[in-house]
């Protein structure tokens, strides 16, 4: 890779990390929940998949049953999930988000979405036509290289 390239690439790095940082300051339910980083994942890999097994949730979190049997308890325990027999094998238990555990994820992501949107309405369209077309690119390689396609572009 180019010397440019590189440069470029860790620059814009460096300043999605200070982003982060500056997100981090505000007082957002990310931050101020009581969850645990496990917790916090099986609770987000439940907004995304609806419901999952337990061993489902030990297969995405790489841990035990027992870990993860631990870690809807205490979710089950905050009112954030529940558990139900699986429709198609009664011998499967099923963990989803309660209407609680949702409005959590609903909040963490409007905090995020306000704190970005404050941020863009200061900028002039010029930078948001850019930025928009910035944003595209990257979700669309993101989406080739989750397919497994190629994703190279202009080098």
């Amino acid at each position: 890779m180019s010397s440019e390239r590189e440069d470029l690439i860790h620059r814009i790095t460096e300043t999605q990390r200070g982003l982060g940082r500056l997100f981090a300051q505000h007082h957002s339910p990310l931050f101020t929940s009581n969850l645990t980083m496990r917790q916090l994942k099986v609770v987000m890999l439940l907004a995304i998949n609806g419901s999952s097994s337990g061993q489902e949730l030990a297969q995405a979190l790489g841990v035990g049953l027992g870990t993860v049997t631990g870690i809807v308890d205490r979710l089950v325990a905050q009112g954030l999930a529940c558990r139900h027999e699986d429709p198609h094998d009664r011998r499967v238990r099923r963990v989803e988000l309660t209407p609680e555990g949702t409005a959590l994820i609903e909040e963490i992501n409007n905090a995020g979405h306000e704190h970005y949107r404050r941020i863009m309405d200061h900028l002039d369209l010029d930078t948001l036509r850019s930025l928009d077309h910035v944003t595209r690119s990257i979700r669309d390689v993101a989406d080739k290289l989750v397919r497994g396609e190629d994703a190279c572009g202009d080098a």
